[in-house]
């Protein structure tokens, strides 16, 4: 399969509610089902999910401006993530802003969105304190 950017729409408990995918490594074309998605699930939904299969571990200025847009219609800050094969990085909404994370341990849906992406999902983060890299007293 060839690298293509796909969103997933999140809710509670990491549900994935809904999903769509372009057909460019590059690019994830406005398209009206995922809008109408959006505003069906509104209730529901917690975090917007997309790939960047080709790299980079950063928001780009169209991930901006979309996000301010969806934020102002729903009237509320939602999650944001783009998830990469070196990583994903998150957007947490706080009460003066947003601020940027990178992700230690992944949702369960990461490796599944990156399939979708055409790329291999790599092997599991591991936290500084998981029994895999702790050592034996």
């Amino acid at each position: 399969m060839n690298p293509r950017e796909v969103c997933f729409l999140i809710g509670v408990d990491d549900t994935v509610l809904w999903s769509d995918a372009s057909s460019s490594p590059i690019a994830l074309p406005d398209a009206r089902e995922r809008w109408a998605a959006v505003w069906r699930l509104r209730d529901r939904l917690v975090e917007i999910a997309h790939t960047h299969p080709l790299g980079g571990l950063q928001f780009s200025s169209e991930d901006e401006t979309t996000m301010l847009a969806l934020d102002s219609a729903l009237g509320r800050q939602l999650r944001y993530s783009v998830i990469t094969p070196e990583g994903m990085i998150v957007r947490i909404p706080e009460a003066d802003g947003y601020r940027d994370d990178s992700v230690v341990s992944r949702p369960w849906w990461v490796p599944l969105i990156l399939v979708a992406s055409g790329v291999e999902p790599g092997p599991p983060l591991r936290t500084p304190y998981s029994p895999a890299t702790s050592k034996e007293s």
